[in-house]
């Protein structure tokens, strides 16, 4: 029985996919449960497992868009798994035969050599020294040389038999060693001039259209302040392997900045909003998007009431989600809503940056790479880690008064991290939990 492996739906208002990688080969024995095939959506890359056992043929390759409810391969699921690689007749032959077999292939190849002569660098040393030597010389001929040739009604092989008997000259000795000198000057040149041209995904394509989207059609600005990192640095010195230990995750700067964009958020409603039409909608709860970086492009999955969880719940989900996105595992739920989002260029050294606005939300906070810096502390100059933070907000509805408020707060909650605390409870009851 022949079983259609149709392209699922990824989510409402996706048409169609593209197919971005084949899994297996065209031919191969797949098992139930086994991933095919991975499509790209506008919105993420998803994996397709065959729902049975058999032998798999494509008929969709990789690169080509479909529509939803294609079918793009089949399974034959009467074809059974083959336990022994096929194997090649002689080897299936009697003792005898098989030596038989060695010899005809022996005098085969011999006598191919003598039509068409091949032979390595070293022969040709070997017969430098050894002028009775036979020599293979593997010859390269331009377009028009080989057409001559073959109109002449010569071949190749004539040609090297021919150079055989020529007897060469002092004149062809020095133009040897010119060749030789400008081929090896050549050889030192770059010569890898290729261009590659690849179809944009799917993904790579909405992202695009986002990105173009979100400047044409927002009042983008952008807003900057500046952190001292120390007091967070030396708590995440104090408590780090107490919390590795406790939670088998490690604690990173990314749910510092979570905790504080939610205490700030609460207190700058605007910054928690998005735009509906005419219509300003405000949240109560903050779905926080964690940019992660793709083997696709940029993805966005999202933590939950990220308000209600501790710094290691944070974490966790960021580690989570990450290996995820790595693995392109993440689903469409995990990648819808979102009120704000946090990304962080300083992972590859960006010192400062303007982030695009992730629509529909209205503000997004770009975190930068710590480097030490000459700052002014009580009169004097004093080395502190300094990182850049970049907030862009759409200025529809964020007015600047809000927009550096809230940016001021985050730059207070980090700078002092034990006011991001509960009231009257301790940094290890809170928010470390250990």
């Amino acid at each position: 029985m022949k079983v259609e492996i149709k392209v699922p739906s990824p989510g409402e208002s996706i048409s169609e996919v593209q197919i971005a990688a084949w899994l297996v080969e065209d031919g191969d024995y797949v098992e139930k449960d086994q991933d095919l095939v991975e499509i790209d959506s506008d919105k993420a890359t998803l994996s397709i497992p065959s729902d049975v056992s058999g032998l798999l043929y494509i008929k969709v390759p990789e690169g080509e868009t479909v529509s939803v409810g294609s079918v793009i391969a089949t399974i034959d699921t009467e074809s059974q798994k083959s336990t022994k690689p096929e194997k090649q007749k002689e080897e299936m032959l009697p003792e005898k035969d098989n030596l038989v077999v060695q010899k005809e292939m022996e005098t085969k190849k011999t006598s191919l050599n003598k039509e068409t002569p091949v032979v390595t660098n070293k022969d040709v040393k070997e017969d430098s020294e050894k002028h009775s030597q036979n020599i293979d010389v593997e010859f390269k001929f331009s377009p028009l040389a080989k057409k001559i040739l073959k109109n002449s009604g010569n071949t190749p092989s004539e040609f090297y038999e021919f150079l055989k008997k020529v007897k060469f000259s002092k004149d062809d000795v020095a133009s040897f060693i010119d060749q030789k000198e400008n081929l090896s000057k050549q050889s030192d040149s770059p010569k890898d001039r290729n261009e590659e041209r690849v179809k944009m995904s799917t993904l790579r394509k909405k992202i695009s259209k986002r990105l173009v989207e979100v400047k044409n059609q927002t009042a983008m600005l952008t807003t900057f302040n500046e952190v001292d990192m120390s007091e967070i640095i030396a708590l995440r010195n104090k408590y780090k392997a107490k919390f590795v230990e406790k939670h088998n995750v490690r604690l990173g700067f990314m749910s510092f900045f979570t905790k504080a964009a939610c205490i700030a958020l609460k207190e700058f409603k605007q910054v928690n909003s998005s735009l509906d039409g005419e219509d300003i909608v405000s949240y109560n709860y903050c779905d926080i998007g964690i940019a992660v970086s793709a083997p696709k492009g940029l993805v966005v999955p999202i933590i939950r009431n990220a308000e209600t969880l501790s710094l290691a719940d944070i974490e966790i989900e960021i580690k989570t989600m990450a290996e995820k996105a790595r693995a392109n595992r993440l689903s469409l739920d995990e990648m819808t809503g979102g009120t704000f989002t946090i990304t962080n260029g300083g992972l590859f050294g960006s010192m400062l940056s303007t982030p695009i606005l992730n629509p529909p939300q209205s503000a997004i906070l770009g975190m930068h790479n710590i480097v030490e810096r000459p700052v002014v502390d009580k009169g004097e100059i004093v080395i502190r880690p300094i990182m850049y933070l970049a907030l862009s907000y759409d200025h529809r509805i964020i007015d600047g008064k809000d927009s550096v408020g809230f940016l001021v707060r985050v730059k207070e909650l980090l700078e002092k991290p034990e006011k991001l605390l509960l009231e009257g409870k301790s940094v290890n009851k809170d928010l470390l939990k250990l």
